[in-house]
């Protein structure tokens, strides 16, 4: 039996979780000042890092290219392994922040409750804390009839963007 030592030819590759919030806080810091917004950052085992950001006028890949060169940056590879992916949220990916919200009022979009309720309408007013639906509903003996209809974003269980094809 060998002995096990400084000189024994087995390497532990050991490598730390990386925290999110860490990478939360490298990203604000990059993005301070500009139009670009953190939608999401997840960790998965295996650091495996997904970065979802946005603005108004929609990401360009050159600034995903900047914010993923940033986070790269602040990591030591000798300390840290990690697979790092930087993109714009899908068009069909539920609203996470508020800043989608404001990006996409006076967007079509679909509205589910906390109840698993559907609404479909035009994003009008979007408030820190909420928004309005002006929306088509059903009113009794009377058909359809165009309303607003107000949520607080607590009531919401996901936004979504209408996707519409002319």
């Amino acid at each position: 039996m060998r002995p096990r030592g400084p000189e024994s030819p087995i390497l532990l590759s050991v490598f730390k979780m990386i925290e999110k919030n860490k990478i939360e806080e490298i990203i604000k810091e990059f993005i301070r000042g500009t139009d670009l917004f953190l939608v999401s950052v997840k960790v998965s085992s295996g650091n495996r890092i997904s970065v979802l950001a946005d603005k108004n006028t929609g990401i360009t890949i050159d600034e995903c290219v900047s914010i993923h060169r940033h986070i790269e940056n602040n990591f030591n590879r000798d300390e840290e392994d990690f697979e790092l992916q930087v993109s714009s949220p899908g068009l069909d990916t539920p609203f996470i922040v508020i800043e989608q919200y404001q990006k996409n009022e006076g967007k079509k979009v679909e509205v589910t409750d906390n109840d698993g309720t559907k609404f479909t309408g035009l994003l009008k007013n979007v408030t820190a804390g909420g928004f309005e639906l002006e929306a088509e509903v059903k009113v009794k003996g009377k058909g359809k009839e165009l309303k607003e209809i107000s949520f607080n974003l607590d009531q919401v269980k996901t936004t979504r963007v209408v996707l519409t094809i002319k």
